[in-house]
């Protein structure tokens, strides 16, 4: 919301002299968030001048140049720089006239952009400073011909300050308006805060109206009726609805220098006397307001919501088909208005239009929401509407409007309207003694507490053990006595609340988890990687080659509301994520990635449905019953993490080659973190649709006390022809786990192994295997033969060629034997090679090579 300071001024008291900064301090102080300031960015010497002559001077260029005389001065006295009182200047534009007065920027004036004025020779002659037009000068988009202030009503001095003149010397202040604050999207709102802020006095501007009739005689005809039969979650769409009718305007009637000015500096267009009236009381007293050509209503004004297949021609000018939950404003035509959001076309006010039919109406916040979101159609109006208007400043704003139409536009008000109202007031809190001491930390007077809900335009009931405190009307936010609390902290000032720790209660904390799931990214980062977070939104094609380690395509929740169209699933697995943000970084010159994410998938179980339950309500508290249909009408949502490496891991340097990433540094990553788990894992030779089929791995983890073991993921370099398609480098390593999984196997403690007080034998073994017989396979064989003295094997070793058999393979296993109360022999070490190499001749027909 942005706020003109002369505008605040009118309403509460501002000293002169109070810079920006310091309204924006005041407005802080009591809850609001500083966005920015806004000004005309014009400095120097702007007057008003007069035309004295003018003379025609074609070019060869084909354009027409004014060599004007202009006076910016009166006769005999210096111009505002110090120089003569008449002066020449050139002038492209062709659409004034002898004796009209202008806005002439003098030699060290600097308008917006930076552009300074200065006396230069141009088209042969010195143009002793320029003719502004609207543009130039920051007031709107008209850049066809100069300023004429005649044309916004003005006959000013010559010589006159035209800054002051046309309020471009006013500034304003921007804050952001919360969602549980509509109250604050108008300069009354504000006003009223700055004064709670300051102790200034507040001038409310709806109490200083004539309010004219509250129900008159319909208008030639025009009744107003409510007809909303569909009703969502049983609140009505109107509540209330205000009309009132204005004729004779003239809609030709240029809309004020200052009124342009203000609603330029609260960033909206001028338009039009009529729009711009309706525009300004929006502004100032927080009621959206609409203007109907009368002429062009086609019997009474229905409200109802909108007919199957109806549509309605906004005043953009496009044709929208409307839903059966939109709240419509209709005639005996049809639809003539998206309620609260933008009006229709056949209705607009037109530069023909001479009688006004004002509409002030509030409407149900979530309608409004959800009929601006689903026709991709954010206003002025709709913004406040669903943050709440105040039901009872309708009838001020109405009143407003049609005073400022009667003194700008030539209107007559002719005492017809209408008014239906069926807001109910806002329920009463109870506030018991004590309680806002006892929940802020701060020992409040019983004065203190009174005085600021009185403030803030709440009524006061004295009951047994406390306050009953009934809310105004503009504050629906204020609906449990723990807002009332908040409203009384900050009335005082924040200032007051102390700066202490809590302490927390025994037993809360990170669930384990929670512990579990921060441990595994500090694993990974610790290792180099770095953690990103991507859309979990994800299209059909791309759950499709990655949600599954086979060949079968895992089903998908679609979204009923995509923000992208091409996106519009929930993600099955990690892996898009992370390969859209690799795409990102190697398009940015970022070469070389180590990527994780650490997320939750949504992973549908085949023919169930899902989101299919009732939401309940947000204004009560739903039952425990509510709450089980809600979680079964979701899918599955475990933790996963998953890892992309691509370009080098050790870059290129004197005395050392490039070092690249691969497989066997995600399978190292993926080692790391089931260690820093203590989950002991394996892996085996897998498949997978996205990935080399020679270069995957199937994780495994040990379940139970036996030899059962589960999958839990997969490791693997993307398929070639894949990384190229998606322009990434030939080899690109991922992994994916099932961090929930890993989790619930992981051990509740760590069991410390002890230091070995004997050495060590090392052995080798060399075993023929065929060359489909997997590694892993035979390593295992080998572990279970040699028993309880072996400590450790690995492959150091898979050849491949001369004196190997075609169709063979010799794998060469490091092994490491021990005994914990005594010095192994070299025989008994033997022993245990000969016995686990006996184990893998059994089960695959190895044979130790010669």
């Amino acid at each position: 919301m942005r706020i003109p300071v002369s505008w605040l001024a009118e309403f509460v008291d501002v000293p002169a002299g109070t810079t920006i900064d310091e309204v924006h301090a005041a407005l802080v102080s009591v809850g609001l968030e500083e966005e920015g300031s806004h000004h005309f960015d014009i400095d120097g010497p702007v007057v008003v001048g007069e035309v004295l002559e003018f003379g025609e001077e074609p070019q060869t260029n084909g354009k027409t140049i004014r060599w004007c005389s202009v006076r910016v001065a009166a006769p005999g006295l210096a111009a505002a720089d110090g120089g003569a009182d008449v002066r020449g200047i050139v002038c492209g534009a062709g659409n004034f006239f002898v004796g009209d007065k202008v806005v002439v920027t003098l030699p060290g004036a600097v308008l917006p952009g930076n552009f300074a004025i200065a006396a230069r020779k141009t088209y042969g002659h010195v143009s002793d400073g320029m003719i502004a037009s609207a543009r130039e000068l920051g007031l709107g988009d008209e850049h066809d011909g100069i300023l004429r202030l005649v044309t916004l009503g003005l006959d000013p001095a010559v010589g006159a300050d035209a800054l002051a003149l046309l309020g471009l010397t006013d500034a304003a202040v921007e804050v952001n308006v919360t969602p549980d604050r509509g109250y604050a999207f108008s300069i009354r709102g504000i006003a009223r805060e700055y004064a709670h802020a300051t102790g200034a006095a507040f001038r409310d501007p709806a109490l200083a109206l004539p309010l004219g009739l509250d129900a008159g005689e319909p208008a030639d005809g025009v009744t107003v009726s409510i007809d909303d039969r569909a009703p969502i979650r049983g609140r009505v769409g109107a509540t209330v609805f205000v009309t009132r009718v204005v004729r004779q305007v003239d809609p030709t009637v240029p809309t004020p220098a200052w009124m342009v000015s203000r609603l330029k500096l609260a960033g909206i267009r001028s338009i039009s006397i009529v729009v711009d009236v309706t525009n300004y009381v929006m502004l100032e007293l927080g009621q959206p307001l609409h203007g109907y050509d009368l002429d062009a209503l086609q019997g009474g004004i229905v409200v109802r919501r909108a007919q199957p297949g109806e549509t309605l021609k906004t005043l953009d000018a496009q044709m929208r088909t409307l839903d059966t939950e939109d709240l419509v404003i209709a005639d005996d035509s049809g639809a003539i208005g998206l309620a609260g959001v933008m009006g229709g076309f056949s209705t607009e006010i037109s530069g023909e239009t001479t009688a006004v039919l004002i509409e002030a109406a509030n409407f149900d916040p979530v309608t409004i929401a959800r009929t601006a979101r689903r026709h991709k159609l954010p206003s002025e109006a709709s913004k406040r509407f669903e943050r709440g208007v105040d039901p009872q400043v309708a009838v001020a704003a109405a009143a407003r409007a049609v005073q400022l139409l009667e003194e700008l536009a030539g209107g007559r008000a002719d005492g017809s309207g209408s008014g239906h109202h069926e807001h109910d007031a806002l329920a009463p809190i109870f506030l018991p003694d004590r309680y806002i001491s006892e929940l802020v930390g701060v020992d409040y007077t019983d004065e203190e507490v009174t005085s600021s809900l009185i403030e803030i335009g709440a009524w006061l009931e004295h009951a047994s053990n406390g306050l009953l405190v009934s809310p105004p009307s503009w504050r629906p936010d204020l609906t449990h006595k723990s807002t009332l609390a908040e409203e009384v902290a900050r009335i005082v000032g924040y200032s007051r609340i102390p700066s202490v720790i809590p302490t927390a209660p025994p037993g809360r904390g990170f669930t384990r988890e929670q512990q579990l799931r921060r441990l595994a990214a500090e694993t990974l980062a610790a290792s180099g990687s770095t953690e990103v977070l991507a859309y979990p939104f994800v299209s059909a094609a791309s759950n499709a080659t990655f949600g599954s380690p086979d060949d079968t395509v895992a089903p998908a929740v679609e979204l009923a509301n995509p923000l992208d169209a091409e996106a519009p699933l929930l993600r099955t697995t990690l892996l898009p994520g992370l390969i859209d943000v690799a795409r990102r970084n190697l398009s940015r010159g970022l070469t070389d990635l180590s990527l994780y994410e650490i997320g939750a998938v949504f992973q549908p179980v085949p023919d169930a449905s899902y989101g299919v339950g009732e939401v309940p309500p947000g204004a009560t508290l739903p039952t425990a019953e509510t709450l089980a249909d809600l979680d079964a009408s979701i899918p599955p949502q475990p933790w996963h993490v998953a890892m992309l490496l691509l370009g080098n891991a050790v870059d290129k340097q004197p005395g050392q080659a490039a070092v690249p990433f691969g497989v066997a540094d995600a399978l190292d990553a993926v080692r790391l973190l089931a260690s820093a788990l203590d989950v002991p894992l394996t892996v085996r030779q897998g498949s997978h649709t996205a990935l080399h089929p020679g270069r995957t791995a199937e994780v495994l983890v040990p379940v139970g006390t036996g030899v059962d073991v589960v999958s839990v993921g997969y490791v693997g370099e993307l398929l070639p022809a894949l990384a190229a398609e998606l322009d990434l480098p030939r080899v690109v390593a991922v992994a994916e786990l099932d961090l929930s999984a890993l989790i619930e196997l992981a051990a509740r403690s760590v069991q410390a192994t002890p230091l070995a007080g004997y050495p060590a034998a090392t052995q080798d073994v060399s075993l023929v295997v065929p060359a489909s017989v997997a590694a892993g396979d035979v390593l295992d064989a080998i572990a279970a033969g040699a028993g309880v003295l072996l400590e450790s094997i690995h492959l150091v070793d898979d050849y491949r060629g001369a004196g190997i058999d075609v169709g063979q393979k010799s794998l060469t296993f490091a092994l490491r034997f021990r005994a914990t109360d005594r010095t192994l022999t070299a025989a008994e070490a033997s022993e245990a090679r000969i016995a686990g190499a006996a184990e893998a001749g059994r089960r695959f027909g190895a044979v130790p090579r010669d």
